[in-house]
């Protein structure tokens, strides 16, 4: 097998969870990112991930923990830029602060991890970065307004990277995930005002939201997506993994006309 050094971030729960669980188990060696875990790291366990401390808003951090991993390995074969939060409630509520703390992990986080790892696999010809984007990346969602804005923003930076790379035989891929089973709904940060002229609306769009994602697809089902990609010789650019109905709403994109897809997510979301 060839086994390969990968660092995923946000890796103590959900999705990244999962995806170091299962590449670990494949005989790869996987560090996994938390605020909570220590740096060092503890002892390491065979076939089993290694939980290593970063935060994705400090550059110190980052910078830390990828020449930790360098110093190790001489090399850091994959990246599984997976850390990232929701934040949801009316656009015109939501603070300036709010939004940046919700594009400081979702965007410039993964831009962290990625101006840092990048020299290396330039260096060595070769490398794969994988972002996990959202169908929310590809639809904006009512009351996820700025985590859709994080999402899109990571569409548009996946491809210029993935050009700009191409030449040094580095692959860049997203991931566009449906609703995924994992802690992420319970974690969402909601800021809607007492007296809000959408309140109404806000909670009735947010049940619907949440009995989604708790029936979700198993997180399992992306790292299986991960797997495929990094053994791919030629990645695609984009993956979609979810439940058919929200792949197909998204794939209409660009096919169908946006008052027929605003018209649909109008009824589905019962805004």
């Amino acid at each position: 097998m060839n086994q390969k050094i990968i660092l995923i971030t946000g890796a103590s729960t959900g999705i990244g969870k999962a995806c170091a669980t299962y590449l670990s188990s494949k005989g790869h060696i996987v560090y996994g990112t938390s605020r909570n875990a220590s740096f060092p790291p503890k002892k390491e366990e065979k076939n089993a991930p290694i939980m290593i401390q970063m935060d994705v808003h400090s550059d110190e951090s980052v910078i830390q923990t990828i020449d930790f991993i360098l110093q190790k390995h001489n090399t850091i074969d994959v990246v599984v830029n997976n850390a990232g939060f929701g934040i949801a409630g009316p656009i015109e509520e939501t603070s300036i602060t709010a939004a940046k703390q919700q594009f400081e992990t979702n965007f410039f986080g993964v831009h962290r991890i990625c101006k840092t790892a990048l020299p290396q696999m330039r260096t060595k010809q070769s490398g794969t970065i994988i972002n996990i984007s959202s169908i929310g990346g590809i639809l904006g969602l009512p009351y996820q307004g700025f985590y859709s804005a994080s999402k899109f923003a990571i569409e548009g930076y996946t491809e210029a990277l993935r050009m700009e790379v191409q030449p040094f035989n580095i692959h860049v891929s997203l991931i566009e995930p449906g609703d995924i089973q994992s802690s992420f709904v319970d974690k969402r940060k909601k800021y809607i005002e007492k007296d809000s002229a959408y309140k109404s609306s806000f909670h009735r769009v947010m049940e619907t939201i949440e009995e989604e994602e708790r029936s979700g697809v198993s997180p399992q089902k992306i790292a299986l997506c991960v797997e495929k990609i990094i053994m791919s010789s030629k990645p695609k650019t984009r993956y979609r993994v979810g439940a058919f109905s929200q792949k197909f709403a998204a794939g209409l994109k660009g096919k169908m006309p946006d008052g027929f897809i605003t018209w649909a997510l109008h009824k589905f979301y019962k805004v």
